[in-house]
């Protein structure tokens, strides 16, 4: 009997969908930060010593993303943030890559290992990404020029192009969610 009980258990946990959720829990994402709501009150420093919070990002549309290196997901979103950043520049659109529990030395080597031009802020806790979302990454979330989160892509991501129209969208100042 507690083989077959160990077999089911094995067998529901094969079926449950994979995400990089390195929770002590396997309970689903939980966004804190939806579409709607404003930017919670934060503060970066990011790998070139500026500061970024909501004031500093008013004005632009931002593009606020949360993950880790050694995740699989994470490795392929961002690459595709890395285009949109070449492509929009530093001026036009701010992106803020944020680290979950991953300190500057680690970071810098993925950065640099991979070609990456993304600004990054890494942080060795969890303090900022809970102000966003209890689990999962990666995490992406959208704000207009007011500081509203238009947008929120988890661990699925989102296509270079679907990224891509939905800047555009809140660039032209267009409401979305």
């Amino acid at each position: 009997m507690k083989k077959l009980c160990l077999a089911a258990l094995l067998l529901c946990l094969a079926l449950l969908p994979s995400a990089c959720i390195t929770e002590e829990t396997t309970a689903a994402p939980q966004d804190i930060v939806v579409p709607g709501d404003r930017l919670p009150p934060f503060a970066v420093v990011m790998h070139d010593g500026t500061t970024v919070s909501p004031a500093t990002l008013a004005g632009r549309v931002a593009v606020i993303a949360f993950f880790t290196t050694a995740c699989p997901d994470c490795r392929r979103e961002l690459p595709k943030l890395d285009e949109l950043y070449r492509s929009y520049g530093p001026d036009s659109v701010a992106f803020v890559c944020i680290s979950r529990e991953e300190g500057p030395a680690d970071v810098a080597a993925y950065w640099h290992n991979e070609g990456l031009a993304l600004p990054y802020s890494a942080q060795t806790d969890r303090a900022v990404y809970n102000l966003f979302a209890r689990g999962g990454v990666p995490r992406i979330y959208i704000a207009d020029r007011e500081g509203t989160v238009r947008l929120v892509y988890g661990e699925q991501g989102a296509s270079a192009g679907k990224l891509r129209a939905d800047i555009d969208a809140l660039c032209r100042g267009e409401r979305i969610y």
